[in-house]
């Protein structure tokens, strides 16, 4: 051994040998690389690839799915597991969307898919939300499908608000707390749970501390993912800290 350089028995390196996920992500997406694998356990590595997506107008969000296939191919290359198309925005742009997504990267890969669509439907399944409050930061039109793709998978929304921000950049700077005085203000009595949606906002770390104060459960479309990846892939474990879905211990989860 060269002077000066440290023997890898002395590193830990963390090369997801137990898993490997490919995870295709909004170009502007700033916040989920680093929330997905903070709540992935040893032995689980996510390997991510982008999609262009600058806004939230209707033409930029499907204009993200021209490039599926080339993405998702990226990802095979490295010998993932599972592929996932990670946007809420586009994935629940329309109620038969996310089928197509799964369809078109399957098709193309080999590989089993699924969106984050699926992974919040999964997750309020199986946590008996319904019905609930749903928090995004979108801008009014993206806010409004999502309400509709919830309401025609049997979802009611019963409260919720949006922020009225267009891009994910803009998304990423709000700070987390500032994100905690918002959710905590919605507690409608007739609610099973709140979902505060999007990829692109700080919110992993606040989840414990919003289901103490609300009394309520809370999902947020990283946490949901990472769970329905966790449980497509049979792997029991699961990183504290990240709410009452990660305590979900329930194995019968089957891909869409």
């Amino acid at each position: 051994m060269m002077h000066g350089t440290v023997s890898s028995d002395h590193v830990r390196i963390d090369y997801g040998d137990q898993f490997r996920a490919g995870i295709i992500v909004p170009s502007g997406n700033a916040v989920a690389e680093a929330e997905i694998r903070a709540m992935l356990p040893p032995g689980v590595a996510p390997l991510f690839t982008r999609l262009a997506l600058r806004g939230s107008s209707e033409p930029e969000l499907i204009g993200m799915l021209s490039g599926l296939e080339d993405a998702a191919k990226l990802l095979a290359d490295a010998g993932v597991g599972k592929i996932v198309f990670h946007c809420t925005a586009v994935s629940t742009f329309a109620p038969h969307l996310a089928g197509d997504i799964r369809a078109r990267i399957e098709q193309a890969t080999g590989i089993a898919a699924f969106a984050t669509s699926d992974a919040i439907l999964a997750a309020v399944k199986a946590l008996d939300m319904s019905p609930l409050t749903l928090l995004t930061p979108y801008i009014e039109p993206v806010h409004a499908r999502e309400i509709a793709f919830l309401a025609a998978h049997g979802i009611d929304v019963v409260d919720g608000g949006c922020l009225g921000i267009n891009t994910n950049a803009e998304m990423a700077t709000l700070p987390p707390s500032a994100l905690f005085e918002w959710v905590a203000r919605h507690r409608p009595a007739q609610c099973g749970g709140c979902f505060l949606s999007c990829t692109a906002i700080r919110s992993a770390g606040i989840i414990a501390r919003l289901e103490q104060h609300l009394s309520r459960p809370v999902i947020t479309s990283n946490q949901a993912m990472v769970w329905h990846l966790l449980q497509l892939a049979g792997i029991s474990q699961r990183v504290g800290g990240f709410g009452s879905l990660f305590e979900e211990t329930r194995q019968n989860v089957k891909a869409p």
